[in-house]
């Protein structure tokens, strides 16, 4: 008899139930019928071998059910698998490893991974975006430093297409590649800005075109589009390196060309005396003379039109120089011989202005070269000047004390010098300092011929002064000094006598008469009004036929001896300040000058 058991004991029960009711029925229809216990058998067989071929048919289905189950469920795994490499989401804790503890169903493992695929897929698609976006701004800034453009979308997307790692690793990676290529683009940025900035203040200076010049090097640096960005790459940077040298040695030349027209112009003012305004015209450019080159900023200062315009005037000036060129002969003589005189020497009298002028009127010398003579000869008789100073200070010492001494010998020659009269005491001062100073004339000529004898064994010449020799001078005035004081001593002696026969006189014949009084309309002996009712004496110069000989000072000597310098220098008159002499330079006049002129009177 056939049974049927499938699936859980209920089902099992209740099927065979079934079968077996039917099958009693099935056998109650064939006793009826009468069919024979081998049709039975043989219809059984076939009943049973039907079914069989349902249940192997059934058993097939499911078998390649589960077959495309198992090859879901891999395909799932290996998908998730694969999503969890690219991101670099590896864990030991993962779904499918979860699963297999828990021997879970194909349906029920289908189901589990499905949703997370779905998710990685999504979160794949997102970090794909990020990876397209970072290498599209790669690209652009490598394209931007390297010089030209690799931002193509085809190339973009077969650029993510063969990307396999999306891991956060991976990202930051790129990441931080982008943050370094846009610091270096930053700083070439920088760069090329600070390189432009000085391509536009060198052009400005030399009044050059910039746009053209920086156009040049690339046209990105001075378009005006702003769709186009800057250029920052080596060639670019290049470009504007070799620019700016070129600038700069473009400078160099033009500020050492313009260097040299300003010093011609400076030169060309001094000989022209040029008027103010007309170097005011120049001022700009003048003043580079002062300036470094990194200095030299003022905008068109050493352009072509500038250079030209100074070029111009030197032109010009030169022009009007050899128009003038016997005047400035003339004038630059002047000058020398006024030199000459400050300092006291005779200048060069190949040079003199008579002989000059006839050089040039005859055109035997060409201006020029005498004119250079002239101011080589100044800067001789200039350094000259310096080596003479220091004598030359203590000659005007000298001269000075002499001055004080004609004056002293005028005062001392005033009956009427002790008189309480208005600014008496301003002259008695002055005569007391005036001792002190004359007392010092013998060192001060000592000194002087002892420095000039020093200067002359230095410099291996002679010091000579107004064409005569120095040391000659002052022999000369020291031994006129001496006769001077002999004679004085025996002026004195004279007098000491002639007051001793008055006095034998007066004691044969009675005493003697009283001195004349001074008329008061009589004019004092070398004195003038100083403006407040006194006398004050003025210098004066002791004549020929006086009883003493003339002390020959440089001034007198070289007035008598050369016949060029006669113009003598003017002392000032000005009464000196005498307020603040010190009490032991009046105690000393007594001592000096008491046997002279004798004291002079208490002033009550």
């Amino acid at each position: 008899m056939l049974t049927i058991g499938i699936g859980s004991p209920t089902t099992s029960v209740r099927t065979n139930t079934s079968c077996n009711a039917l099958l009693r029925e099935l056998q109650q229809i064939w006793n009826d019928i009468g069919e024979s216990e081998a049709d039975k058998d043989h219809m059984l067989l076939e009943l049973e071998r039907e079914c069989l071929e349902v249940y192997r048919r059934k058993v097939e289905e499911a078998a390649n059910c589960k077959a495309r189950l198992h090859q879901s469920v891999a395909a799932k795994e290996a998908e998730l698998a694969t999503l969890m490499a690219a991101l670099g989401e590896l864990n030991i804790h993962s779904p499918i490893q979860t699963e297999k503890k828990r021997s879970a169903s194909l349906k029920e493992k289908l189901a589990s991974v499905t949703p997370i695929v779905e998710d990685l897929k999504m979160k794949k698609e997102e970090r794909t975006k990020q990876f397209a976006d970072i290498k599209a701004q790669i690209e652009k800034i490598s394209g931007e430093i390297s010089g030209y453009s690799l931002v193509n979308n085809a190339m973009i997307s077969s650029l993510t297409l063969d990307e396999q790692d999306f891991s956060l690793r991976k990202l930051t990676e790129y990441q931080t590649h982008l943050r370094t290529l846009q610091k270096e683009k930053s700083d070439r940025l920088h760069k090329v800005l600070e390189s432009v900035n000085e391509v536009h203040s060198l052009c400005g200076v030399l009044g050059l075109d910039f746009g053209q010049t920086v156009g040049d090097v690339h046209p990105s640096l001075h378009g005006t589009s702003m769709e186009q960005s800057t250029n920052i790459s080596n060639s670019t940077l290049e470009g504007l390196e070799q620019a700016i040298v070129k600038l700069k040695i473009e400078r160099k030349a033009r500020i050492l060309k313009l260097k040299d027209i300003v010093a011609s112009l400076f030169e060309l003012w001094n000989l022209m005396d040029s008027p103010k305004e007309e170097k005011n015209n120049f001022s700009t450019i003048t003043s580079i003379l002062r300036s470094s080159d990194t200095e030299i900023t003022e905008l068109g200062v050493l352009s072509t039109e500038t250079i030209e315009q100074a070029s111009a005037e030197v032109e010009r000036l030169t022009k009007l120089k050899a128009s003038r060129m016997k005047e400035l002969v003339m004038k630059k003589r002047s000058e020398l011989e006024e030199i000459c005189r400050m300092i006291h020497i005779e200048p060069d009298s190949s040079t003199a202005a008579e002989k000059s002028s006839a050089l040039i009127d005859s055109g035997l010398v060409d201006p020029s070269e005498l004119l250079e003579n002239i101011e080589e000869q100044i800067v001789k008789a200039k350094e000259e000047a310096v080596g003479r100073k220091e004598i030359m200070d203590r000659i005007d010492r000298w001269l000075s004390a002499c001055e004080e001494e004609n004056w002293l010998e005028d005062y001392n020659q005033d009956e009427n010098r002790y008189n309480a009269g208005r600014g008496a005491h301003i002259n008695l001062k002055r005569a007391e300092r005036a001792r002190v100073t004359v007392s010092k004339i013998p060192a001060i000529v000592d000194n002087l011929i002892h420095k000039t004898l020093a200067w002359e064994d230095e410099n291996k010449m002679l010091f000579l002064y107004d064409g005569v020799r120095l040391v000659s001078i002052l022999e000369e005035y020291k031994l006129t000094r001496q006769q001077k004081e002999e004679e004085k001593k025996k002026h004195r002696d004279q007098k000491k006598l002639h007051d001793l026969l008055l006095t034998e006189k007066e004691a044969i014949y009675g005493s003697k008469p009283s001195p004349r009084k001074s008329n008061s309309f009589r004019k004092p002996n070398g004195y003038r009004a100083n403006g407040n009712g006194s006398m004050t004496p003025t210098p004066r110069r002791n004549s020929v036929g006086s009883g003493t000989p003339e002390l020959l000072t440089p001034r007198s000597y070289s007035g008598r001896q050369n016949g060029y310098f006669k113009e003598m220098r003017r002392l000032s008159t000005a009464p000196l300040n005498f307020v603040a002499i010190s009490k032991e330079d009046t105690m000393s006049y007594a001592s000096i000058y008491g046997s002279e002129s004798g004291s002079p009177p208490r002033l009550n």
